[in-house]
């Protein structure tokens, strides 16, 4: 996700199935490559991006923003999605617990 016209790297593909794998206690995960990069999806709804450098980000809204950015985490500018932290991707319950929270705020999202 990125540049026009940018193409998904090889690397960027194996972050999304390796993602699609590990997200799979979050409810029907699923990826869609775009715009250079990859597309999470919960049941239709799309809660996380993989860019074309392999970096994961998850959706946030003010109900969970302060958490990535008092983790220093970057956004993926102009869209509300905020680089997960290292430290999250390396623990597993973590990973599960901080995409939950990015799904339950793209399905909000998703209403209004």
């Amino acid at each position: 996700m990125g540049k026009k016209d940018a193409k998904a790297t090889s690397a960027a593909g194996s972050m999304a199935a390796e993602m699609v794998e590990a997200l799979r206690p979050v409810g029907e995960v699923t990826s869609k490559s775009m715009f250079g990069g990859y597309g999470i999806f919960d049941s239709g709804t799309m809660f996380a991006l993989i860019n074309a450098d392999a970096q994961l980000f998850f959706r946030v809204d003010d109900t969970n923003r302060q958490r990535y950015e008092a983790a220093g985490s970057g956004q993926h500018k102009p869209m509300p999605y905020f680089q997960v932290p290292a430290d999250v991707l390396k623990d597993e319950s973590a990973l599960i617990e901080w995409a939950e929270e990015a799904a339950q705020v793209a399905h909000t999202a998703k209403k209004k």
